[in-house]
């Protein structure tokens, strides 16, 4: 078992992400895609547009928790009207973190239960959700891989777009309204590479096994014949991440 750990596995496997995407803007909602997303920047893709989080593109990745005396290098204004401009155009690669995933890849952060009337959970409302999925690329960050988020069957509120053809728009197909590039949870790296859009397991992290990630799964997966091993960081990827998370905030994220 490798002594690197977990979550700096995760991030360093989830900023390439972005790697090829070349000048869009890149959002990670969340520690864990933030520090990814600020990553490939500093290291894969100088390309990348990042914001303050409020209303500016910056220069370089904001360090997350308390920054002393550090000043934010921002460049050009970045509003709303601007992010929807990026939106709407499709230059923009979210990671989000949904409650639940499905074989489709449609995404849930709205409510857990059969019933919509009386959840046994409520969380979020579906947010941008729907506009956001079927207008840009989005990738997904899930840190306690178990069927309990990837769901047998459809999740139980369908927040965003996925490669459903069953509730395709008329005269719309999948390759126009859905992009899912990449999903990163503690066990493993997956995408929708398979057979129609088939869930497909890309890497294992160290120690963990193709049994263990499908026992983990509501849905079959799609196994190749040959699946690697998350690759290690290097060191240059952790003196990185230390100084984009200098209080290791990022140690709790996935209980590692």
């Amino acid at each position: 078992m490798s002594e690197i750990a977990l979550v700096d596995r995760v991030i360093c496997a989830a900023a390439r992400a972005w790697e090829n995407d070349g000048e869009v803007l890149a959002t990670g909602i969340g520690l864990v895609p933030r520090l990814a997303a600020s990553l490939c920047m500093k290291s894969l893709n100088p390309d990348l547009m990042m914001t303050d989080s409020e209303a500016w593109i910056v220069g370089e990745p904001v360090p997350v928790g308390p920054r002393g005396d550090y000043k934010i290098k921002r460049e050009t204004w970045m509003g709303f009207s601007r992010i929807f401009d990026n939106v709407w155009g499709g230059k923009r690669h979210a990671m989000v973190g949904p409650v639940q995933v499905d074989r489709f890849g449609q995404g849930n952060i709205s409510m857990v239960g059969s019933d919509y009337a009386r959840p046994k959970s409520m969380m979020l409302g579906v947010r941008g959700f729907p506009g956001n999925s079927i207008n840009h690329a989005n990738s997904f960050f899930v840190p306690n891989h178990s069927p309990k988020v990837f769901v047998a069957g459809e999740v139980d509120a369908v927040g965003s777009v996925g490669y459903n053809p069953a509730r395709l728009a008329k005269g719309w197909t999948l390759e126009e309204t859905t992009d899912i590039r990449f999903i990163f949870t503690n066990l493993c790296v997956m995408d929708f590479g398979g057979p129609g859009y088939q869930a497909r397991l890309l890497s294992l992290h160290p120690g963990v096994s193709v049994e263990q990630v499908q026992q983990a799964t509501g849905f079959p997966l799609h196994i190749p014949e040959s699946v690697g091993v998350t690759p290690d960081p290097t060191p240059e990827q952790l003196a990185l991440l230390a100084q984009l998370d200098p209080h290791n905030l990022r140690s709790t994220a996935m209980g590692a």
